[in-house]
């Protein structure tokens, strides 16, 4: 009577069994680690030895492999070659840019002040022929228009961008940890609405036709360059600071210092002279040429008006 746990005739003995057949023995995960590499690998590794590769072929992989690479060679050694010899030119044609912007600048501070001694020459001329009453009511509507120069007390607001090394994290409700063209402006118009009679930006006096926006990086005002730290200057009632302190604008700046890490700081300024505008350039409405037969405007302007607007109009 054959024995059960006998190995069926089917089943290969471990003579007939090929030496490299993985065995499938119950401890399976312990034959895996014992004998990782797949009878594939093997057997194919066998037969590179019985077969060796070709010689042309092994041949033909390292030629090409070397024409690869002196092509590269090549190819870096013309690309640092054109930009060797390109630095000179670049170099030479970037010089002449600054030397052309500070030319320039030289020239606009030449004639600025040029235009800041004929303005004073103009105004002692017309002060001269008009009468003593009628110089100063002139005087005084060039100092509420911004056109004259002005000198009291006030308050003086100043902000500076956050340090470099500064570790605060800024709350993206609050932007960026430098001062922006939103910020000046907001400082203006609150001391604008606390009372004051004169505003200035760094030495450039604000009129009612002013602007304040940016350029990239750069705060403009009235289409020059500002840089900080800024200086807002006021003239106004003594009262003026406290009415500050106490607008939204100047809660809401303290708020972005303490989130971003910038400086705001309001102080007392005594004697603070502010310096005139430019004279600004007027407009003028220029009548129709011809009137419309049925009265009303030929532009876009309130119906019933008599007048065009000028071609070269355009308020903001």
């Amino acid at each position: 009577m054959t024995d059960s746990r006998t190995r069926p005739e089917n089943r290969e003995s471990p003579e007939n069994r090929e030496p490299n057949a993985r065995t499938y023995a119950p401890d399976f995960l312990t034959e895996l680690f014992r004998n990782p590499l797949d009878p594939g690998y093997a057997a194919a590794a066998a037969r590179r030895r019985v077969v060796p590769e070709v010689g042309w072929r092994r041949r033909s992989v390292r030629t090409v492999s070397l024409v690869v690479l002196v092509v590269l060679g090549f190819l870096l050694a013309v690309a640092y070659r054109q930009t060797v010899a390109a630095e000179p030119g670049r170099h030479q044609a970037r010089q002449g840019l600054v030397a052309q912007i500070k030319q320039r600048e030289s020239e606009t501070d030449q004639l600025s002040e040029r235009a800041d001694e004929l303005r004073v020459e103009v105004a002692r001329q017309r002060a001269g022929a008009l009468g003593g009453s009628e110089a100063a009511r002139l005087r005084a509507l060039e100092a509420g228009t911004g056109l004259g120069r002005v000198r009291g007390d006030g308050v003086v607001v100043q902000l500076a961008d956050a340090p470099p090394d500064e570790e605060t994290v800024p709350d993206p409700e609050s932007g960026p940890s430098r001062v922006i063209y939103m910020d000046l402006q907001g400082v203006a118009n609150g001391l604008w609405a606390s009372g004051a009679e004169a505003v200035s930006i760094n030495g450039q006096r604000l009129t009612a036709t002013s602007t304040i926006r940016s350029a990239g990086q750069a705060i403009l005002v009235d289409f020059r360059p500002v840089t900080g730290p800024y200086e807002v200057s006021a003239i106004g009632p003594d009262e003026l600071r406290e009415r500050f302190e106490r607008s939204r604008i100047a809660a809401t700046m303290r708020k972005v210092a303490s989130d971003t890490g910038l400086s705001f700081e309001v102080r007392d300024g005594d004697d603070l002279t502010l310096p005139a505008a430019p004279d600004p350039r007027l407009q003028y409405a220029q009548p129709p040429a011809s009137p419309s037969p049925s009265g009303r405007s030929v532009g876009p302007g309130t119906s019933g008006s008599r007048t065009s607007p000028s071609p070269s109009g355009g308020g903001r």
